[in-house]
């Protein structure tokens, strides 16, 4: 029978091609593949395994562009032997400890199966959905050899990142694309740019605001939306991260129907002695509250899912340098995560990036 989706002359329930000998390698039927990536995880919050994570989380160039020979002997020999401890036990505060796991993988898994689901409503078997990991596990290449492995022929590459940033975004491409290059036969592939100004993906963020607004006695006097920060030297390379950030918080506004002012744009998670983009968000927050802003709100758009940035440095340094400083009321707005117009929100993003593949 011939199999329309390859064009391929397929026996059928044997998987291999009529007119090939009796020992040619079986040939699956033609699917695509949907490849959803994170940032990643630890595997656990112990010494060992945080420090192969944060290892290749700060060796990768793309986060931490220094000269190697500067970087590697500061690294190994004296932020790898200390870092891990901390870095450990503020993952442990977080941590999944039902599930024995991060909860940015928790959350990852539940938004990828949500949209496994959606994406089988509309197209059946023929799409296969999954997740990994630009640091940790499950690897990038795992996943693409997997797929390669279940026939996908084409696979669309899903960085979860609304806004492009090349610490973020373009590494994840690179790692999808290094694995690429270890495939003998290399499907079509595709990547989904930046969302941020999706209407669907404001939609979301917009209902979450007036959702957790709803539930508060008192209404904060301002609305932070702390992004995470970068160099400012990144900027000036020509990295858009700055201008995506800046208009989704303006987008946000208009379609919450807010005054200007009313949402201030902050930058987070600051690392090395170097100028990063501001204004930081632990000193804002700070600022606000010796302003006489005694009640706010903080969101963290850049983030799909909530993960250490957002559980325990927002909701932890950044809440207790807001009430050090007299603020009386924080409170944090979750992530995105799984929640139905987000998940709405990424299909629609996939849907379109898929135009052409699929009826």
């Amino acid at each position: 029978m011939l199999d329309a989706k390859s064009g391929n002359i397929v026996v059928p329930g044997e998987g291999r091609l009529a007119h090939a000998p009796a020992d040619h390698p079986p040939v699956r039927k033609a699917k695509i593949g949907v490849l959803l990536a994170n940032l990643g995880t630890p595997d656990n919050y112990d010494y060992w395994s945080m420090r192969r994570y944060l290892n290749e989380f700060l060796s990768d160039k793309r986060v931490i562009d220094y000269a190697s020979w500067k970087w590697q002997p500061l690294l190994q020999l004296i932020i790898l032997t200390k870092r891990p401890f901390s870095s450990g036990a503020n993952y442990k505060l977080i941590w999944n400890h039902d599930l024995n796991e991060s909860p940015l993988m928790t959350i990852t898994k539940a938004q990828t199966a949500k949209i496994a689901q959606g994406l089988a409503e509309r197209h059946g078997a023929d799409v296969m959905v999954d997740f990994c990991m630009r640091y940790g596990n499950p690897s990038t290449d795992s996943k693409v050899r997997a797929m390669v492995e279940a026939g996908c022929e084409k696979i669309l590459f899903f960085p979860l990142y609304p806004h492009y940033a090349g610490a973020t975004s373009a590494t994840a491409n690179d790692q999808f694309f290094r694995a690429m290059m270890k495939e003998k036969r290399q499907p079509a592939v595709r990547t989904v740019p930046e969302y941020f100004e999706h209407p669907l993906y404001i939609e979301a963020l917009a209902q979450s605001v007036e959702q957790a607004y709803a539930g508060l006695e008192v209404k904060p006097d301002v609305l932070v939306a702390s992004y995470h920060g970068m160099p400012k030297r990144y900027l000036m390379s020509g990295d858009p991260y700055h201008c995506h950030c800046a208009k989704t918080s303006r987008l946000l506004r208009e379609r919450l129907g807010w005054e200007k002012g009313a949402i201030d744009t902050t930058f987070q998670s600051v690392f090395g002695p170097e100028e990063w983009l501001k204004p930081y968000t632990v000193e804002h927050v700070a600022e606000l509250a010796k302003q006489g802003k005694k009640n706010i709100a903080v969101i963290a758009p850049a983030f799909s899912a909530d993960c250490i940035e957002t559980l325990e440095e927002i909701n932890g340094e950044i809440r207790e340098a807001f009430e050090h400083a007299g603020g009386e009321t924080f409170t944090y707005i979750p992530c995105l995560n799984d929640n139905d117009a987000h998940i709405t929100a990424l299909l629609a993003v996939i849907e379109e990036n898929l135009a052409g593949w699929v009826g």
